[in-house]
């Protein structure tokens, strides 16, 4: 069995992909169809050219493209866990678009546990696309306490999740349509109980708002957090 918790914590495997010329694929594909669904799914949210917008997880920007193109020059940030993945989004596809200008290099650092400190900017929209999907319930409730001292009140955050189809067996594997991904309780891809997705936010200022579908071709949810 493996010791990573997924493979974007595996430096090797995302430089494989890279150097593969697969880094579209070492984020799970689906690069025109997703690129364009976050961001027409956050604008229909609200998210205007003016806002300050964190992606969370935001890999070599397969949603970024959309995002600085949108957005005013510099209000887009990124962090990810993989330093290959930024400079690979930044040097291949920024530059492919002719985006490089709106977007400054040190929007983009990568880091762990989900700290955005180094900005000293804060957020009115923060989005996790198929991040905590790979991650434990422990993950997501650390990411509601990172993310309180970098958003403003009244800020949303956006994260996909899977939930579990049939409460009642969570601790069982579960098969999702569409998309026929199988979830488990405790290794990736994880799902969730919508009461667990809501308790992550327990003492914190955040309230989850609801959990939606966004038509994802996968199925995953979408839980939306208000910043109290």
């Amino acid at each position: 069995m493996s010791n990573w918790i997924n493979n974007y914590y595996n430096d090797e495997f995302i430089r494989r992909r890279i150097k593969q010329g697969n880094h579209r694929g070492a984020i799970g594909g689906l690069w025109e169809e997703m690129g364009q669904q976050q961001f027409d799914y956050m604008k229909a949210a609200g998210l205007h050219p003016e806002h300050r917008l964190l992606d969370l997880g935001c890999g070599c920007l397969r949603g970024g493209l959309h995002f600085i193109d949108y957005m005013r020059a510099g209000h887009y940030y990124g962090i990810d866990l993989s330093q290959d993945l930024l400079d690979t989004g930044y040097d291949v596809e920024l530059a492919k678009a002719g985006l490089q200008q709106k977007m400054p290099r040190d929007n983009l650092t990568c880091t762990e546990g989900f700290d955005a400190s180094m900005f000293g900017v804060t957020f009115d929209y923060v989005l996790a696309q198929s991040v905590f999907t790979h991650l434990t319930f422990n993950h997501l409730r650390l990411s509601l306490i990172r993310l309180q001292s970098v958003t403003t009140p009244g800020a949303r955050f956006f994260a996909t999740v899977f939930t579990a189809i049939t409460p009642e067996i969570w601790g069982a594997p579960q098969l999702h349509d569409p998309g026929g991904i199988t979830t488990h309780p405790d290794r990736d891809p994880y799902h969730y109980c919508e009461s667990d997705i809501a308790h992550a936010s327990h003492a914190l200022p955040w309230k989850l708002q609801r959990i939606e579908d966004w038509g994802h071709p996968r199925d995953q949810k979408m839980a939306i957090f208000e910043r109290l």
